[in-house]
């Protein structure tokens, strides 16, 4: 699995994981229970994670939708 994208903004990650979703594209979210040790004030970044061979298509879907990735 390689690392889609990452963000602190929960709404992001709801988007980006419908967009995909839609598409038949699986997703897996990562870092989802780390609120526990950071108290809920958002510091620690949850990431996507998609297999290897949707990684093209799935990077294509978000930047058409204006989800900035990083690299």
């Amino acid at each position: 699995m390689k690392e889609l994208l990452r963000s602190n903004d929960p709404t992001v990650i709801a988007f980006a994981k419908a967009l995909l979703e839609g598409e038949d594209i699986g997703v897996f979210e990562m870092d989802v229970h780390m609120s526990v040790l950071e108290g809920s004030i958002g510091i620690m970044p949850r990431r996507l994670m998609v297999v290897d061979r949707d990684l093209f298509v799935a990077k294509s879907i978000l930047r058409d939708n204006d989800i900035e990735l990083q690299g």
